[in-house]
């Protein structure tokens, strides 16, 4: 399981195999073997023998601010492959298969998100000949770039396209222009920020268990302090987890706009406390969630167990030099 602790006053110790939470009156445990990882928002108190545990036992734990920032991460390092890692970036080098690597992400990242739309668009009936025309250009172009900066720029018209398309589906007051962050300038934007903030670093930490670096990737240029491998494993799965998790929240009218507030300093818009844990809620049931629709499943599996599959691959990849091997999340 997934611990989120969202309390400024919280405080984590360990006792009896077991790690307990108290956050004022309130006092909770959870089995030391049933943990798989820890996200802390806002100034949560971690005991030094807590801390040993959870680096003992491998759990990694993610530090963010109370409105989502993300600070660092504790983790152990006891899954590094250093060899592993040497295979990885020479094959980031390789420009053949760093290119055959790419696109497969971008052209994953365009079906879904044109599965995606299509659902919302049918459920809610809304023309979007424009869009859909769109997206399947895109999608054309990028299996044909021949280089990652066009490549780049179709993903780019891709989204654009996609967003667009989203924005005409919501209710008018989570209606926004075009995706934006730091800070993101509206409510639907701030949700979405959050989510890819927590899908990112929960791909870091199966990355890294893998022995693999999150740091070099195949798609997203490298830069300093930004796990670039993360970045491109997550484009498949942002329409397919976090956009629906927003969506759901908005069209099934569980959040309110007036459950967001405007940082007048900074001009961003974030989340309250009860829409954060409202959208916690649902993104880790969606991530709990098993489903059948991927492509080359032949079994049900929850969309976590599925993104370790999905790195599993890679490490396939990386061994073998095989870009073949991949197995993409493709929606069907």
């Amino acid at each position: 399981m997934i611990l989120y602790v969202t309390s400024n006053k919280a405080k984590i110790s360990v006792k009896d195999n077991t790690f307990v939470i108290e956050e004022g009156d309130l006092i909770r445990s959870v089995p030391a073997e049933t943990l798989d990882s820890v996200l802390l928002f806002g100034k949560t108190e971690l005991t030094h023998s807590c801390i040993r545990n959870l680096l003992i036992r491998g759990i990694p734990v993610t530090f963010l601010s109370s409105k989502g920032e993300y600070f660092g991460r504790l983790m152990s390092t006891s899954h590094s492959n250093i060899a592993r890692i040497k295979k990885q970036i020479a094959c980031t080098a390789d420009t053949d298969l760093r290119m055959k690597m790419a696109k497969q992400f971008v052209c994953n990242k365009i079906k879904n998100q044109t599965v995606v739309l299509r659902a919302y668009q049918r459920t809610h009936k809304k023309k979007l000949d424009d869009v859909f025309t769109q997206l399947r250009r895109a999608a054309a172009n990028a299996v044909s770039a021949e280089n990652e900066e066009s490549l780049m720029g179709y993903e780019g018209i891709a989204s654009r396209s996609y967003f667009q398309g989203l924005s005409s589906i919501i209710h008018p007051d989570f209606r926004f222009s075009g995706r934006t962050r730091r800070p993101p300038k509206d409510a639907f934007n701030s949700m979405l920020s959050l989510g890819y903030t927590l899908l990112l670093y929960e791909f870091v930490s199966v990355i890294e268990s893998q022995g693999l670096s999150a740091y070099a990737g195949f798609l997203h240029k490298d830069r300093v302090n930004h796990p670039t491998l993360a970045s491109d494993l997550m484009e498949e799965w942002r329409a397919v987890i976090v956009d629906r998790v927003a969506l759901s929240l908005v069209l099934g009218r569980e959040i309110s706009i007036d459950n967001f507030v405007l940082d007048e300093e900074t001009g961003g818009v974030r989340l309250d406390n009860t829409a954060m844990r409202k959208f916690l809620t649902k993104l880790e049931m969606k991530m709990k969630t098993n489903t059948n629709y991927l492509q080359n499943q032949m079994a049900p599996m929850s969309f976590r167990k599925a993104i370790g599959h999905q790195v599993t691959s890679l490490v396939r990849v990386i061994e073998d030099r095989d870009p073949d091997l991949y197995n993409a999340m493709v929606i069907r």
